[in-house]
């Protein structure tokens, strides 16, 4: 205590308090909350230290502007989502000049100066705070010894800058409460007799009457009285609107631009709130005491900003969950197509893999084409990158279907039903169903992928050296396929992971531009192109627009997927780095190619790990792909799956009983009894 009663400064003083809060290590919460007791202890014990430390805080509100402080900590600027980033890294490479003496705001940020203050200032309880407040007996009566000041006639600065700040709040919800994105998918409601009435534009009108009340209950205790209930109920209002617009966003498309002024406006209410209830509670009695509640969780609130005020990461993921939620449902959706229930949809999805082997062959022998006439590096990756492209989008546009893309879409449709899940057995006998469904749908295609894409390559070779007097690749070409898919001496596996990334990204981009299409409306505006309606006709147009609604996503997965692949190896070669892709369909149908060139007597040995390589190419390109897809999925949904353990155990229950079931569908098209 003598410490602290020799600091005359005091901005010193509370810096020395922090001090003696602050615990040797941020998780130590106990230590923090004893530290606060005692201080609490001390200030209760000695009328001088209370007055001291209340004389510092009264200059610290009085003596600073407070508006930043109340109007931007903790709350997004309006800027926008890249520039919010653009000005976090900025800000952690070169921090923002700080002015502690003028700006309350700044002051704050110095006494909590280290980045782990969130975590004790957070983790005492709001009891301990409160007594540390009550401890201070701010409605101490004035006496000689303590030196307290009289109630000043006039409002408080600190007051006054909280009601002004309020009110500038205030305007900003209303302002974005009339977002053009914001009401598209809300619109304003209006009377019958034709007046606009919105619960953003209200608050605003609520806000204006209740601080002047409180400007009047100031000066005049017995003035008319309007607490803040009224204005808590329009910011309840608005609340309500913002949640209706997010979930109609899930339905109709969003973008990460609705996604941050979903969060600036959420931020917005929230603060405006907690002014207002600490306002109302200031001024309802004298003491003041049922405001402290409210006072420290802005303290806690205010604290956590400060210390995250530039977090990229944490900003990112509060801002891009509705975004992910959004491609991911998309890509679910999408992935129920490959999960097959019955027989024949079993037997539909061996007849697409088998096609869509037979084209990879065709594809990669372009590719092996286009490697021999040795084109200039950028020019090569640009040929590698169409050629995969285009193929895979004729591949989907045929109804063909690939195994590697299978993954990243079901893992998304796996994702959902453990959300719905929640942990009841029965709900994870149904996900056991639906892991078994997946595992036969995607061990199904790897084989029709794999039986046709080696065969055709075969053929190719075949017909090739008649057509054209020289085979189709040479032996040493040959020699390099086979050394390049070796599982150990070569980096093939690890190109398998590489493509498997691709795989994953692919499902994103496809559900993205899903989202696109719908948030965009690009059907309904193709429909109402004119010179299209004109030259083409009404009926097809719509037709188009339709296909457009329908297929743009998987389009465009599969176009941009196949340029990933043709970058990586692009890139790999401008930048001198082992980069490169191995797709098992393109793997396979290398296989074939060198077993026509060495006129089907390979090297045994070599041929044999060529063959291990591309089994391992098939298990990584799943596997990476699909724990990539089902982790972002499961985050996009906020779904924690606890229950791994009993999941994995009615795997296994289910695969000892029932091993057909991961294999083969039922022979009557019925799902599995232990599973409905």
């Amino acid at each position: 205590m003598e410490s602290l009663l020799a600091i005359e400064n005091s901005d010193a003083l509370l810096r020395a308090m922090v001090g003696m809060m602050r615990p040797d290590h941020p998780d130590d919460i106990e230590k923090a909350t004893r530290n606060l007791s005692s201080l609490s202890g001390m200030l209760e014990g000695s009328i001088v230290l209370r007055a001291r430390v209340r004389k510092a805080l009264t200059d610290l509100f009085e003596t600073r502007r407070a508006g930043s402080l109340y109007m931007n900590l903790g709350i997004l600027p309006s800027t926008g989502f890249f520039s919010e980033s653009w000005r976090r890294i900025a800000h952690t490479l070169l921090p923002e000049e700080k002015n502690p003496e003028d700006f309350l705001g700044d002051m704050l940020q110095s006494l909590f100066d280290r980045n782990t203050d969130e975590i004790w200032v957070g983790g005492i309880e709001d009891e301990v705070w409160i007594d540390f407040i009550l401890a201070l007996c701010l409605d101490e009566e004035v006496t000689p010894e303590n030196g307290a000041e009289p109630k000043q006639a006039t409002l408080p600065r600190g007051l006054s800058a909280l009601l002004d700040s309020l009110w500038i709040i205030s305007y900003k919800i209303t302002a974005m409460g009339f977002e053009p994105e914001l009401l598209r998918l809300e619109s304003p409601y209006y009377r019958a007799e034709g007046m606009m009435s919105s619960p953003f534009l209200a608050q605003n009108l609520e806000t204006r009457v209740f601080v002047e009340c409180c400007l009047n209950r100031w000066q005049d205790a017995d003035a008319v009285r309007d607490d803040e209930k009224q204005l808590l109920v329009l910011f309840d209002q608005c609340r309500e609107a913002v949640e209706r617009i997010h979930r109609r966003s899930l339905h109709e498309g969003t973008s990460l631009q609705l996604a941050y002024r979903l969060h600036c406006l959420r931020d917005h209410l929230r603060r405006g709130e907690q002014l207002a209830i600490i306002a109302g509670e200031l001024l309802r009695e004298k003491s003041g005491r049922t405001a402290y509640p409210a006072i420290v969780a802005l303290f806690k609130h205010l604290i956590f900003a400060s210390c995250r005020k530039n977090d990229l990461l944490t900003f990112w993921q509060q801002n891009l969950e509705i975004t992910a939620h959004r491609v991911t449902e998309y890509a679910g959706k999408a992935g129920e197509g490959y999960i097959t229930e019955t027989r024949g949809e079993y037997f539909w999805m061996l007849r697409a893999a088998l096609g869509a082997g037979a084209c990879i062959a065709i594809i990669a022998f372009v590719k092996l084409l286009f490697h021999g006439i040795h084109l200039a590096p950028l020019n090569e990756m640009l040929i590698y990158s169409l050629n995969y492209g285009f193929g895979f989008m004729l591949i989907y546009m045929f109804g063909f279907t690939i195994a590697t893309k299978q993954p990243a879409m079901t893992a998304n449709a796996i994702a959902a039903s453990i959300g719905e899940a929640k942990g009841k057995v029965r709900d994870l006998e149904n996900l056991v169903t639906l892991i078994a469904r997946t595992s036969r749908s995607q061990l199904v295609a790897i084989f029709g992928n794999v039986a046709m894409a080696i065969p055709v390559a075969v053929t190719v070779s075949l017909f090739w050296l008649p057509l054209f007097s020289h085979p189709a690749i040479s032996v040493a070409d040959a020699d390099w396929l086979l050394a390049s898919h070796h599982p150990f001496l070569s980096g093939t596996l690890f190109f398998a992971a590489i493509a498997g990334v691709c795989l994953f990204l692919s499902g994103l981009i496809a559900g993205y531009f899903d989202n696109l299409a719908v948030y965009n409306r690009i059907p309904q505006r193709i429909r109402q192109l004119p010179w299209a309606a004109r030259y083409f006709g009404a009926e097809r147009v719509g037709r188009f627009a339709g296909y457009v609604e329908r297929h743009l996503g998987a389009l465009a997965g599969n176009f941009l997927f196949g340029c990933l692949l043709g970058l990586a190896w692009g890139m790999g070669m401008l930048l001198g780095l082992p980069l490169d892709i191995r797709h098992v369909a393109f793997s396979s149908a290398y296989l074939g190619y060198a077993l026509a060139a060495y006129d089907f007597s390979p090297p045994l040995a070599a041929f044999v790990w060529a063959a291990v390589g591309v089994a391992g190419v098939a298990l990584v390109n799943l596997s990476v792909s699909f724990t990539l897809a089902l982790i972002v999925a499961l985050r996009a949904r906020g779904v924690t799956f606890s229950q791994g353990n009993q999941l994995l155990r009615g795997l296994l229950r289910r695969f000892f009983t029932s091993p057909g079931e991961f294999f083969l569908p039922p022979k009557n098209g019925a799902a599995s009894a232990n599973g409905n």
